[in-house]
């Protein structure tokens, strides 16, 4: 198991394990200072997309979707970004930044400029209250399988 995964996700505090099934796991990103954003992760140690197993592929798009509406329900968002680059020290396994794009965004920090936002320190970061309290409310928000689902 990779990335914090190991085997133990019922003893990680709220931030760490939003939600998770047999394949991924959710938690808040940490050196950011924006409320919502999310990083989606496999369970195991993956270094490339191109690893996931099909059953982990087949979790990802359902995974990004519901995060991405809980997002727009918890945070009012007008739209998330999602990205995986799996290149940074430290953080060479796959996971996948869900980004909340809040309505009043500074251009500055729109699109792939969202990640000047990341690397913050400490004392320029969400609190670890914060953190588990959008938590919890994404969680609770994903629990009662409110997503809002399309059909055409």
């Amino acid at each position: 198991m990779c990335c914090g995964n190991n085997g133990r996700l019922s003893s990680l505090p709220p931030r760490e394990r939003i939600a998770a099934d047999s394949h991924w796991r959710v938690a808040h990103a940490f050196g950011t200072g924006l409320l919502g954003w999310l990083v989606l992760m496999p369970l195991r140690h993956v270094t490339s997309v191109a690893e996931l197993t099909d059953a982990e592929a087949a979790m990802l798009g359902q995974w990004q979707v519901r995060l991405s509406r809980a997002l727009h329900a918890v945070t009012g968002c007008t739209k998330t970004y999602i990205a995986q680059f799996a290149e940074a020290e430290g953080h060479a396994h796959v996971h996948f930044h869900i980004i909340p794009r809040m309505r009043d965004q500074p251009v500055e920090q729109r699109g792939p400029k969202v990640f000047t936002r990341l690397g913050r320190p400490e004392h320029r970061d969400l609190s670890t209250a914060q953190r588990d309290e959008i938590a919890a409310k994404i969680r609770n928000h994903l629990e009662r399988g409110q997503t809002h689902r399309r059909t055409e």
